[in-house]
């Protein structure tokens, strides 16, 4: 129903399409979600380059999806604050890994939360 966002793994950049084409072919997706980082002052940051080419990646390799960006600033410290508040130890809270899970699944809620306005209009 598209109202409520969970993480899946956290996987390289080099093993991202071969990732999606196993995840594709389970489960039905409409949508690719990608985060756009920003500068404070709405401006792309030094990453948004290299998103583009993989933007341009995922387009190629999946001809039908529509890829949708989500503004990400602050997930990655709400991430951290979600798992202190969730009594998570400290050394837990300092792998990569749990953190980009987290901040992807927050960037995956939001872009469900604005998008679903448009279904109550």
């Amino acid at each position: 129903m598209q109202i409520i966002a969970s993480g899946l793994d956290t996987v390289l950049t080099k093993d991202l399409v071969p990732f999606l084409k196993s995840y594709l072919n389970s489960e039905p997706v409409s949508t690719i979600v990608l985060g756009e980082p920003k500068q404070m002052d709405n401006t792309p940051s030094e990453s948004e380059a290299a998103i583009k080419a993989l933007i341009l990646i995922l387009e190629a390799e999946f001809t039908g999806i529509e890829i949708a960006r989500q503004d990400e600033r602050f997930t990655s410290k709400m991430a951290v604050q979600a798992m202190v508040a969730g009594g998570m130890k400290k050394k837990k809270r300092q792998e990569k890994g749990r953190i980009d899970q987290i901040s992807a699944t927050l960037i995956l809620q939001a872009y469900l939360n604005r998008i679903s306005w448009f279904y109550l209009l």
